[in-house]
């Protein structure tokens, strides 16, 4: 839940600078039993094809999201993070 409150908060204000990441609702995360993979689950409104240049947005952003999830959420390790389109919205 922090680290969803986390990622929702970097998109809130506005960080991820990237054009193709449009406007995206987090609905949830699943971490790996060892914390070490954040499964980040996001959905939108749009084409098939906005929803591939929002993924390759947010696949580019991968790195910087994992810094700056680390630094506020208080782990031992820092999470790979994956994002993942959400079917079973919409």
């Amino acid at each position: 839940a922090e680290i969803q409150a986390a990622v929702g908060e970097l998109l809130l204000r506005g960080d991820l600078r990237d054009p193709r990441i449009g406007f995206i609702t987090i609905t949830g995360v699943k971490m790996s039993p060892d914390l070490r993979l954040a499964r980040v689950y996001w959905s939108s409104l749009g084409t098939e094809a906005e929803r591939k240049e929002t993924q390759a947005g947010l696949d580019a952003a991968k790195g910087f999201v994992r810094r700056e999830v680390t630094a506020r959420v208080k782990l031992r390790v820092s999470p790979e993070v994956s994002f993942v389109f959400d079917k079973s919205v919409g």
